[in-house]
């Protein structure tokens, strides 16, 4: 077999192929832009980090502002009814009173009594010293003998509460997102 001679290229092929050799060479050793393209990166993710700071600073501060209704509600039964005991059948301004105290907050109405709220029952303090139901308001013990503390007279109690929907402003980009909504707050105060 006869080898055939290797042909020659033309010029123009090697005037391209060095040209572009040295506009490739010329691309990667400029650095025009580079700057504007690492800045657009780290802005996505100080974004992303900025939706999440204000998304769960926003939940936590209604957090606070449910929980505070919540109080505010029951220190509002115990000033308005606590000569009028059990509250939740002698005093009429109770249901306004509370109400009026549960949308007191910067959430306003949005925050609302759960169905059934205000509970009122007779608890006492059981011999591991914790808080323990013994009825309710139509039927009030003589004393603490069922919670192993015979000697103490049962208190009367009232339980408050609330709920509240949480919205994200950043749904699908935020953690808040999959935080526990709505939010429920619960307060428990002694009457008599």
């Amino acid at each position: 077999m006869k080898q055939q001679p290797a042909r020659a290229m033309p010029a123009s092929f090697s005037k391209l192929r060095l040209r572009l050799t040295a506009t490739a060479a010329a691309m990667a050793a400029d650095r025009r832009g580079v700057a504007a393209v690492e800045f657009g990166i780290f802005v996505l993710f100080l974004s992303l980090s900025l939706a999440n700071v204000t998304d769960v600073a926003i939940y936590v501060y209604q957090r606070m502002q449910v929980e505070n209704a919540t109080q505010v509600a029951a220190q509002a039964a115990l000033k308005s009814c606590a000569t009028q005991l059990p509250a939740t059948t002698k005093c009429s301004g109770l249901t306004t009173a509370i109400q009026n105290a549960v949308q007191s907050t910067s959430l306003g109405s949005r925050v609302a009594l759960v169905s059934g709220s205000p509970m009122e029952g007779y608890y006492c303090v059981s011999s591991s010293n914790t808080l323990q139901y013994m009825s309710d308001v139509s039927s009030k013990p003589a004393d603490c003998t069922a919670a192993g503390m015979p000697l103490l007279k049962p208190g009367d109690y009232i339980q408050i509460q609330t709920t509240f929907t949480f919205q994200s402003l950043f749904p699908r980009l935020s953690v808040a997102g999959a935080f526990p909504t709505p939010i429920v707050s619960s307060s428990l105060m002694r009457l008599g």
